[in-house]
């Protein structure tokens, strides 16, 4: 097995926006991105376009773990995290309206279908020059093209990645513990990490909730980075399909 690791290191060039967390009328994005949003991002699994359906993690993300290839999540370096607030207001301008149920009507007589959009709110984005790191692995390929921009979030945003092949310390991975300062995917872990698991920190987001600061005990990937800094990374990491919604 040839595991072959990269290292990405990402720059919001818009502000950038992801439905993370709802307070009241404000409308969060939490400080970091999920890994399945990169996979999607970086053009390594596709949905149909204009599916209306389900979500189809098991079905985009099962070729890539019978690949051996894994996207990490992003984590945004410390002091270079900004955050832009926007407002919005989505209420009809015509002469005529009244409020509904989770609706806003314009006709006199006709009750409005209720609608699953806010009306109104305030927007905590990702801003402009965020820069934020995460690694890829692919167990038996190298691969050749990695993108250099790629779209995120809801506003599908442009940001830029630098890339960089990270030198293996061993073909082997070492048993240790360590402590992981980067967010990792809690059901993208694998069975023995997972069963060592001690202290973390963890953010509730949809699909999966990510986890940092964690404290594991097992086999791990040791990579060199360019300035020469020791990279760990725990093995077994694959897309946790069969936890997520079908």
């Amino acid at each position: 097995m040839a595991m072959t690791i990269y290292r990405a290191d990402l720059t919001l060039m818009e502000h950038t926006y992801f439905a993370s967390r709802e307070i009241g009328t404000l409308y969060e994005s939490e400080p970091l991105i999920g890994n399945y949003a990169l996979t999607y991002a970086l053009g390594l699994c596709t949905a149909p376009y204009g599916w209306n359906g389900p979500p189809r993690y098991k079905q985009d993300l099962e070729p890539l773990n019978a690949r051996g290839i894994y996207v990490t999540p992003a984590t945004f370096q410390e002091g270079k995290l900004r955050y832009a607030f926007s407002q919005f207001n989505a209420q009809s301008d015509s002469y005529y309206f009244r409020f509904d149920q989770n609706a806003i009507a314009t006709d006199p007589v006709k009750k409005t279908r209720a609608a699953n959009f806010p009306q109104n709110g305030k927007l905590r984005m990702l801003g402009l020059d965020s820069q934020a790191v995460f690694y890829l692995l692919s167990e038996n390929e190298p691969l050749p093209r990695l993108p250099s921009y790629i779209r995120l979030g809801k506003f599908n945003s442009k940001a830029r990645i630098v890339w960089s092949r990270l030198r293996l310390r061993s073909e082997r991975p070492h048993e240790r513990t360590a402590e992981m300062a980067f967010f990792l995917n809690a059901v993208d872990l694998s069975p023995e990490h997972l069963a060592h698991l001690r202290a973390f920190s963890v953010y509730n987001i949809y699909p999966a909730p990510l986890l940092r600061q964690c404290r594991l005990q097992g086999a791990f990937w040791q990579a060199i980075s360019q300035d020469g800094s020791e990279v760990l990374l725990p093995t077994g990491m694959k897309y946790g399909i069969e936890s997520l919604p079908a």
